[in-house]
């Protein structure tokens, strides 16, 4: 009987499994079962990684439209950031993942020293220029001369700091790539108390903490964020059960560094089409004015708190799609995806029906601003009906990811973002009665396709076929 448990665990040890983290072969046994113990930390860890958004936001709208469209219009430049951390991210995690498939421990360490070497360089060159043209990049996202004299030092932080971001994708791309996604997920714990303690008091200036307004959220975030950094390094220092990072390994080797970087330099161009996206949107909402960027930012804030945990979900798709290539086993892989993307659509689904049912009520506890209001709640309800949309899309094209192609993803985003969402946003903004709804229209459109086409394409099958 004891054996028959151990070989068939119940639900609730599966779950205390996944959160206490263990070593497994998810290339065999129960697919259902190895989702489930990837999925929970991934998930976990993505609500922990929207919580820096929400709180954010829920502090700052104390301050007035001003500052959340500082936020607002940081968040959209800080996008480029967040696209390259992605991009090198999701290639390390490709690579990661097929060496632990292939059982060559060896392989996963030496990619992950690349890996953190190639996310260090990109880290300097990234934040550097960020720190000295802060206000430029306001004035030329429409900020008014009000919004560029509250918000300079804030885009200095958020965007000179933007490392620490960086690295922290990436080094949580490592954990996941080797199946350790419990260790990706405590850090964030780590990072989001120090950020919720000290958020309202770097805000406020409660207690011994200086008042810096909505500079003091940038702070809070950068210092929450860095401190988890350092953790990560710690740990990856001392190594894991799966991923052992060994004195052999910690050297420079120019064949994976480049081999990483070629498959980088599509998945950074895959995420930077997709985010970028999002700075041509705010230009278009920002013709409406303030109070408009304020509501979208509130309302996207939202929406990203409940998209990130579908991410972790897709990330799972994307640890499975690559180990069990890496032990040749496509079929596998592909049953994964199917099955994840079920889950997904079921968990953002329900989540976006309750958006649309109570917007009010959501956009209430952020601000009660009669011109901000309307914009905020037309934003949450429109975008939460593409959900289901975004659900298998996103667990699609992670799966392109995991196998290493990252070159699909790129090219169906730039279809989807910029020959039909932007010019369709512009249109609809500018030239339809739906004015600034229109923007928010043109998302659940460009969605929409974006999941049609990878659907064929991945029906195709010729993502298991590539090898890294």
């Amino acid at each position: 009987m004891h054996k028959e448990q151990a070989a068939k665990p119940t639900l609730l040890q599966s779950i205390f499994e996944a959160l206490r983290g263990s070593h497994q072969d998810y290339t065999t046994g129960s697919l259902n079962r190895s989702i489930l113990l990837l999925a929970i930390p991934m998930v976990l860890e993505m609500v922990l990684e929207s919580l820096f958004a929400v709180v954010d936001v829920f502090w700052v709208s104390r301050l007035g439209p001003n500052a959340i469209a500082t936020v607002g219009l940081t968040e959209s430049v800080l996008t480029v950031v967040f696209a390259v951390g992605m991009g090198l991210g999701m290639s390390t995690t490709a690579m990661v993942a097929r060496r632990i498939g292939e059982k060559d421990q060896d392989g996963a360490a030496v990619s992950a020293v690349q890996a953190i070497i190639l996310g260090l360089i990109a880290s300097v060159v990234l934040g550097l220029p960020f720190l000295f043209l802060a206000p430029r990049l306001l004035g030329f996202m429409s900020a008014s001369p009000e919004i560029v004299a509250v918000g300079t030092s804030y885009m200095r932080i958020a965007l000179g700091g933007s490392g620490v971001v960086l690295m922290l994708f990436l080094n949580n791309a490592i954990f996941r790539g080797a199946g350790d996604a419990a260790i990706a997920m405590r850090l964030l714990w780590v990072s989001n108390i120090l950020n919720l303690i000290l958020d309202p008091c770097l805000i406020f200036g409660l207690g011994p903490f200086p008042k810096l307004g909505v500079t003091g959220a940038a702070l809070a975030t950068f210092s929450g964020r860095g401190i988890a950094v350092l953790y990560q390094f710690y740990r990856l220092a001392n190594g894991t059960e799966r991923l052992r990072i060994l004195a052999r390994h910690m050297r420079v080797q120019v064949q994976v560094i480049w081999q990483l970087f070629r498959l980088s330099l599509a998945a950074v161009l895959q995420f930077l089409i997709s985010q970028a996206s999002w700075l041509g949107l705010v230009r278009i909402i920002g013709l409406f004015g303030p109070s408009a960027i304020a509501g979208y930012t509130i309302g996207i804030r939202i929406v990203i708190f409940a998209i990130l945990p579908a991410w972790g979900l897709s990330n799972a798709a994307a640890t499975l799609v690559g180990q069990n290539l890496g032990a040749g086993h496509p079929e596998r892989a592909k049953s994964a995806v199917w099955r994840t993307g079920l889950w997904n659509v079921a968990f953002l689904g329900s989540v976006g029906l309750v958006f649309i049912a109570f917007a009010p009520w959501i956009i209430g506890l952020f601000t009660h601003d009669a011109a901000v209001v309307p914009v905020a709640v037309s934003c949450l309800r429109i975008f939460s009906c593409g959900n289901m949309a975004y659900a298998y899309g996103m667990v699609l094209l992670q799966a392109f990811n995991g196998a290493g192609d990252t070159l699909t993803p790129t090219l169906v985003n730039l279809f989807g973002f910029w020959i039909v969402e932007i010019p369709l946003a512009w249109f609809l903004a500018m030239h339809s009665s739906l004015k600034v709804n229109g923007v928010f229209v043109s998302v659940v459109v460009s969605q929409s396709v974006i999941v049609l086409i990878s659907l064929v394409l991945f029906a195709q099958g010729r993502w298991t076929k590539q090898h890294i």
